[in-house]
């Protein structure tokens, strides 16, 4: 007879081990699971250096049956979401678990325990560790396998988070959309670019390679900038920034990039991730020894694109020219090789976004959504 499950921290290397492995052990024979970069994963939990927890704290646990870990979670406190939005809100993040509703009931009180210890009266997940990373639950779109840096569940998984009391807050959606719509990309869509273009004198370009850190970082703080009203956001802080930057150095493509730019000022920024989950299936998630040349070397047989960010100063929202800048990309993608462009996520309560993505003629293809519980 199976014996009481057991929660614990996550204190030792060993458990550590058993937290990452339990990823793969889960999924292994779903088709549509990609593993993570596993050096990456193992920063993103806080198991090494990551430059999101100088400003968080956070505990991850492990829940066994007869010694064998089936579920994990990572409870997290981000101070700066809490500075930022005036609220006492942990997070959790992470959240892996057989289809056992009593382990799982265990492993979300005792990260909730931890939160009221650290003095939070609400909690929000599932984050990974925080929105500007990987982010919400998988609950439509199972039959097909996500795009770089977007989580993959299993269906049960919702039935779980609501059995320990969550509610649904906001979903996030990913579209597809086929390069040849663009043939008959909406004519209203066509004149908005058209005229803001004309109207500002806007200059559209790639990320130059000759000041590509230049480049980056202009991006990221028009990112930081533009997102300052969005549900739930929180800018990145100057060493996430240098952090994302370096990492970008080596992914990004420069020519699925575009920088708008009134008078010489970058105003808008937009890029297209490369599909990389197409090759880290094949490395299996590591770098090391020969995973890192397969992925850059495999480049121009990727034929997919994620449209990551097409971000544009608050100033300038409203007059079209994040298509303006979206714009400059897509003959280069075409050019590329890329078959499929997905936007993602897109916020269900972005209604500009979303009407602007689907009048293009976009298909809905996942949702992923966020819950919120109080911790009272």
């Amino acid at each position: 007879m199976s014996k009481m499950p057991i929660c614990d921290v996550v204190s030792s290397k060993r458990d550590q081990k058993e937290f990452l492995d339990l990823e793969r052990e889960l999924y292994r024979d779903n088709p549509y699971w990609v593993p993570p970069l596993w050096a990456e994963r193992r920063k993103i939990v806080g198991f090494k250096h990551h430059p999101f927890y100088d400003d968080a704290d956070r505990q991850a646990f492990l829940v066994r049956r007869d010694g064998r870990a089936v579920g994990r979670i990572l409870a997290v406190v981000n101070h700066a979401h809490n500075r930022c939005h005036n609220e006492k809100r942990g997070f959790v993040g992470f959240f892996e678990c057989e289809d056992d509703s009593e382990a799982s009931k265990l492993l979300f009180q005792h990260a909730f325990d931890w939160l009221r210890q650290q003095g939070m009266t609400d909690v929000r997940g599932p984050v990974h560790p925080s929105l500007n990373y990987e982010v919400g639950l998988l609950v439509d779109g199972f039959d097909s396998s996500p795009t770089f840096m977007i989580p993959y569940h299993h269906p049960y998984y919702e039935r779980l988070f609501l059995e320990s009391g969550f509610e649904k807050v906001q979903d996030l959606f990913s579209y597809d959309a086929h390069m040849d719509i663009l043939e008959d990309l909406d004519p209203k869509l066509a004149f908005v670019i058209e005229e803001a273009t004309r109207r500002f004198k806007v200059n559209c370009r790639p990320i130059d390679r000759k000041r590509f850190k230049e480049d980056v970082r202009s991006f990221l703080e028009i990112y930081n900038q533009s997102l300052q009203r969005t549900w739930g956001y929180v800018p990145m802080s100057e060493a996430e920034i240098k952090v994302q930057s370096d990492g970008l150095k080596h992914l990004i493509v420069p020519e699925l990039t575009s920088i708008a730019e009134i008078d010489g000022r970058p105003v808008g920024a937009g890029f297209g991730l490369l599909d990389y989950n197409q090759i880290i299936r094949q490395i299996d998630g590591k770098l090391f020894p020969f995973g890192w040349l397969k992925l850059l070397t495999g480049k121009r047989k990727i034929d997919r694109l994620r449209l990551i960010s097409t971000n544009v100063l608050p100033e300038y929202q409203k007059w079209g020219l994040g298509l303006v800048t979206l714009s400059r990309i897509l003959p280069d993608a075409i050019a590329f090789g890329i078959q499929i462009g997905e936007f993602s996520w897109v916020l269900e309560s972005n209604s500009l976004s979303r009407g602007t993505i689907e009048r293009g003629g976009a298909t809905r293809t996942k949702t992923h959504r966020l819950y919120d519980r109080s911790l009272a």
